[in-house]
């Protein structure tokens, strides 16, 4: 087994399975900061990760979906797992769209305990970010190993991650 393979089967048994994650997510804010510079702006979320991409039930008109629409590029973390990743944001639209059923279903069952509570399916704007990892890095038992990682060309880099 491959360095990547073997940081994917860790990734998919501590975040995939079905799990509720609550992640970090990051994104870049839509108006610079006062001396001109981008400012980075984290929230946290729950998501659903299968392949590579976590997915996420958000409303569209809410400030990161405003931001990610301007700049998709993103940032994501776990504390607990020590697990970073930088990757590509991506409005799937309405959750009731027939392309998104399997996902939507796969969502339903993961965010069991609170979906219904937190979402209004009725509304167009109640849509799913699916948030595509580039590379990242997963953190070991606290440097014992590490597992750099490239999602795209799924393989894993020497030269180092992300930290």
């Amino acid at each position: 087994m491959s360095v990547y393979e073997e940081g994917i089967k860790l990734i998919d048994e501590m975040f995939g399975n079905g799990k509720d994650n609550l992640i970090a997510l990051a994104t870049v804010a839509r108006e610079l900061s006062a001396d001109g510079k981008p400012r980075p702006v984290v929230r946290c979320v729950d998501a659903y990760y299968e392949d590579c991409t976590f997915y996420v039930v958000t409303y569209a008109k809410s400030n990161k979906m405003l931001q990610i629409e301007k700049n998709a590029e993103v940032s994501i973390a776990f504390c607990s797992e020590m697990f970073t990743a930088n990757g590509t944001a991506e409005n799937l639209g309405w959750v009731l769209d027939s392309k998104n059923s399997g996902i939507r279903t796969k969502l339903r069952s993961a965010f069991a305990d609170w979906y219904e509570m937190a979402n209004n399916e009725n509304d167009k704007d109640c849509c799913i970010l699916a948030i595509h990892l580039i590379r990242g890095t997963l953190n070991i038992n606290h440097w014992e190993k590490l597992y750099h990682l490239d999602f795209v060309n799924k393989t894993d880099m020497e030269s180092g991650g992300i930290f």
